[in-house]
């Protein structure tokens, strides 16, 4: 299990963007050479938690509990193919992290990786689609096909900072006991609600706002 990328994003126009001046930091490409990665501290204050990289709506991106979004190539391949043998070069989905031999939308929330001799992230939760990604990616229907596909990625937190690069070792160094991973969350906070309660058992390592709807929708049903 290792990095094949470390991708960062330079502010870009995007017709959707929710950034000042319509600016986005979607556009994610390798970065050749070191990265430092640290918690970027709350959300609607803290963006993005690899330095260089851009986030320009800090009210609906960045932040501690989705510090770095990470994503398998293995699914980058499998979307190729769905998409007719488009290309997809690592980043392209907007991941500061392009792995392989990683199972990212599998893992469980709460999971621990070490990535190179110093970084220790922790799995949150799953990413949803919105109209950035959508017109950055510029297919058809993009947001329902991404939902309804639900292999979503990883959004982490930072544990421990540390510095990266192209090639480190992944290392799962903590598993938890439970079943959530970050594909379930997607499913319960979009197409599944019915799945909501079974997030509590993710605990407090769960994103902030997922662990909210898991609340509320328990205390709704009585």
């Amino acid at each position: 299990m290792r990095l094949l990328s470390v991708n960062v994003g330079r502010p870009t126009p995007l017709p959707s963007a929710g950034g000042p001046g319509g600016l986005s930091g979607i556009d994610k490409r390798p970065f050749e050479g070191a990265v430092q990665v640290c918690d970027p501290g709350p959300k609607g204050t803290g963006g993005s938690g690899l330095t260089g990289d851009a986030v320009c709506d800090l009210r609906n991106h960045g932040g501690s509990d989705q510090a770095v979004y990470a994503f398998a190539r293995e699914e980058l391949d499998a979307w190729e193919r769905q998409l007719g043998g488009r290309e997809l070069a690592n980043g392209s989905f907007g991941e500061n992290l392009t792995t392989l031999g990683v199972d990212v939308s599998g893992a469980l929330i709460g999971e621990r990786w070490q990535v190179g001799a110093e970084l220790l992230l922790e799995v949150t939760s799953g990413r949803i689609p919105c109209r950035t990604f959508a017109d950055h990616i510029k297919e058809e229907k993009w947001v329902r096909r991404f939902t309804e596909e639900a292999v979503t990625g990883a959004y982490l937190r930072v544990i421990e900072p540390g510095t990266i690069r192209a090639g480190d070792p992944v290392e799962i160094v903590h598993r938890p006991d439970h079943e959530i991973t970050a594909a379930v969350q997607f499913r319960a906070v979009t197409t599944e609600r019915t799945l909501l309660p079974s997030l509590l058992a993710a605990a407090s390592a769960l994103h902030p706002e997922a662990l909210r709807k898991a609340r509320e929708y328990v205390a709704a049903q009585g």
